[in-house]
Formats: C-alpha cells, structure tokens, sequence
C-alpha cells in the first residue's frame, strides 16, 4: 500500500519508524536502537540512522513527507525545535515544526516540545504527540481528561477542549533506578523477576500514612531498615520501594493537579509499568481508569495533517502540500 507519511518517535535511547497510508493508519513499523544518545551528534550521524530506519521508504516514495518527535529536537538532537507554550492545541505544534533540509530527498519536519512557564518552568518533548494522538481517539474532547505517561520522567498532563492546559513531571523512574543502583538502599536489594504484589502495597500503605507525610526523603531509607530488622526480605526491597516512590508521586500529583477521585484518567505507555500504576490509582480510590495502547504514530499523523503535510483523501486530490519557502 502507498505511503503517505513517515513518523519517526526519536527519543534518548530509540528510534521507532513508521509508515502510514492515507488515513493514518500503520502500514510497516520499525525500531532501533539509534537514539540520540547513541548517536556521535554529527550531521551525517543522523542522516545514516534515519538512512537506517527508513531509508528504503524514502526511496519508494521521494515525495513522501517525514515528520519527528521527541528528543530528536532537544539542544542534543539534529536541530533544537523551539518549545511551544501551553496551553496549546495541536494547531500550535503543527503550526511551529521546524524544516531541516537535507542533501537530499524531502525536509525532514521536527516535532517542538511544549514548556510551562512559571516559577518552576517544565518541559516535554515527544508526551504531547502522545496525548494528541490519543485524544484523536476519544469521542468527548471538551470533557477534562487526565493522561499519564509512567516512565523515568512521568507526566501527567490536564487536557480539556481538546487543549493541554497543564502538566506535572515527576522524575519517579530515574529516581528508582538511581536509588537502587548508586546508593545504599541497593546493597541489602536482591535481584527478583517475580513481582511482589504484597511489597509493592506496603509501600504504597506508606505513602499514604501519617508516616509518609514527610515525604519520599524522610520514607525511603525505610526500604533498607525493614530488610534490616527481618520485616522484608531483599527480594522484595525493590518492589517496596518502587510502591514507596509511586505513592509518593500519586499523592504530589493528586494535590498539586488538585484531582478529585472520579475524575476520568488514562494511562498510556510500557504494559507492565502502567499496570503498577493502574493498580496503584486503584488503591487511592480513584475509579474512572483505563490503559491506552501507545499513540505516537497517531499524534504524529494528526499534527502533519494541521501543518498540511498531508491531507484528507480525496478522489483526484494530492495527499502532501508543500509549503511556501520550504
């Protein structure tokens, strides 16, 4: 089937390819391991990993647009796309893509991440071409809807009249992994595959209680001293330390985006991670939960087709529209 579009989601460890037909829909997926930080940050560096992904697709389809999101378009990447504000609309994003031209075939479009101005100012790059894209999906865009997105930098972003109109980001992930793999905490953790459901509620218990108000610094040592005193074994340190850092987030997150227990939320991201949190949104009382397949490649469909990088099919009508000056 033609080709109408190559998405890239180009992040920090991974770049994901894909080639959609005219209505968006997936026709060939792919992903390596070239993202940025892969890369040696040189021009030709990113011209032969996009060589890599996607490069037999450029060449049946020379006219074919290519458009990217994520860290691709950081100060590290190819070039920096300029943040957009929120709130925004998808309008906005498609409106500031940013060209970069290239020896040859077409430009390739990057994605600009969005930022929150403020006394703490935050960022993202490559969430909100999640969030379009599952909002593209969802009947009642006027409803306010709250999207997570578990991972090393989790977000949480408040969406409302099909706009982002806020967003939180708790560095939980990396935390977890730095906690358990360069301090102390580590040294009494025994490696375990099998998920210890019973640690990781003792931890989010924690959270919860009068002894979790001081919050994650004043409870985390905590998954060192129970392993200590014999009231946790080492096998299951992490998981308790990982419903510890959990709750603390759901908590912070709860009280900053002042969310109240029936407002609807969605999670999107890794199965398994999003299954922990889900269980965890479950154990604070909220009720209005559901899990959403990974929507890159629709938000990036959605924001080329608002920039007139494609467009609707339609008998006898083109599907790409240059634009002036490019």
């Amino acid at each position: 089937m033609k080709t109408h579009l190559i998405a890239l989601d180009w992040g920090t460890s991974s770049l994901s390819a894909y080639r959609l037909g005219a209505a968006g829909e997936t026709l060939e997926e792919r992903s390596l391991p070239l993202g940025i930080m892969q890369l040696d940050g040189s021009e030709a560096g990113f011209e032969s990993a996009l060589e890599q992904a996607c490069g037999d697709w450029q060449a049946a389809g020379p006219e074919v647009p290519i458009i990217a999101c994520g860290m691709i378009g950081s100060a590290q990447g190819w070039r920096e796309a300029t943040y957009v504000e929120a709130p925004l609309g998808v309008g906005e994003l498609g409106s500031a893509l940013l060209p970069i031209k290239r020896p040859r075939g077409m430009p390739l479009w990057l994605v600009p991440g969005v930022i929150q101005r403020g006394t703490l100012p935050n960022v993202m790059r490559g969430e909100e071409t999640q969030v379009f894209g599952l909002l593209d999906g969802d009947a009642d865009h006027a409803a306010p809807l709250l999207i997570g997105l578990p991972g090393s930098h989790s977000k949480w972003v408040t969406m409302e009249g099909g706009r982002l109109r806020h967003f939180q980001t708790f560095m939980t992930g990396e935390v977890y992994q730095a906690l358990l793999g360069h301090t102390i905490l580590g040294r009494t953790a025994v490696a375990n595959d099998a998920f210890n459901a019973a640690a990781f509620e003792r931890g989010l218990c924690v959270a919860r209680l009068h002894e979790g108000q001081g919050g994650p610094l004043a409870t985390i040592f905590s998954s060192r001293t129970l392993v200590l005193t014999g009231e946790l074994s080492g096998t299951a340190q992490a998981d308790y330390l990982s419903g510890l850092l959990i709750g603390h987030e759901l908590a912070a997150m709860t009280s900053t985006l002042q969310v109240l227990p029936l407002q609807p939320i969605v999670l999107i991201g890794n199965s398994t991670l999003c299954a922990r949190y889900l269980w965890a949104l479950e154990y604070c009382g909220f009720e209005s939960l559901r899990f959403a397949p990974e929507a890159t490649a629709a938000g990036l469909w959605k924001i080329a087709e608002g920039a007139g990088l494609v467009a609707a099919e339609a008998a006898g009508e083109p599907h790409v529209r240059h634009h002036a000056g490019h």
